[in-house]
């Protein structure tokens, strides 16, 4: 008994040596999200995001959002942009409105790795919430209250993160029900 107690033991340790457990991620859009995939690579597989594939093409951000990061980005669903008022995607893809585009869809990146759990200790180390600063200026408020993150925005729109830690190769997808939009 004692030989298979210290076998167990040493096996336990020996399997903790390698590293992290490998942490399954959730479906997103019907479609399996890959942790060795980089954000852009995991996103245009998903069917609710078609909309925020395409906005991230036309703002030019491809590129930006398959480098290194870390990123985490608060990924709204077609059903957030179709929220909107009637005409402002559209609008918004217009080549002449490149930069509005790119200022509303960067208010969404911040430039850190940021899970769940990460946001919760940062929201209670700071009384309830915690302000962060996007890649695009944007100021967001994070609040997380019984295991649900909400982030805010500038203009006081709360969107309620409906999957989260989306694990990336370059940082962390965070799916949210409203777009954030910037004071402009």
């Amino acid at each position: 008994m004692r030989k298979l107690a210290t076998l167990l033991l040493a096996s336990t340790l020996g399997l903790s040596a390698l590293g992290p457990v490998a942490y399954a991620n959730p479906m997103v859009g019907g479609a399996p999200m890959y942790a060795k995939k980089n954000i852009i690579e995991n996103a245009v597989n998903s069917k609710d995001h078609t909309t925020l594939v395409a906005a991230v093409k036309a703002a030019g951000l491809v590129d930006t959002l398959q480098g290194a990061g870390p990123f985490t980005v608060f990924a709204p669903t077609n059903e957030a942009f179709a929220a909107l008022p009637a005409g402002t995607v559209d609008t918004l893809l217009k080549p002449e409105n490149k930069d509005k585009l790119t200022k509303v869809l960067t208010c969404h990146v911040v430039a850190a790795k940021a899970l769940a759990a990460d946001v919760a200790k940062m929201a209670k180390a700071d009384g309830g919430a915690h302000q962060v600063k996007t890649v695009g200026g944007c100021e967001l408020t994070l609040k997380a209250e019984k295991g649900k993150v909400t982030v805010t925005d500038e203009n006081g729109n709360v969107a309620h993160v409906t999957i989260a830690d989306v694990r990336q190769s370059n940082g962390v997808i965070h799916v949210i029900d409203k777009v954030l939009l910037p004071k402009m």
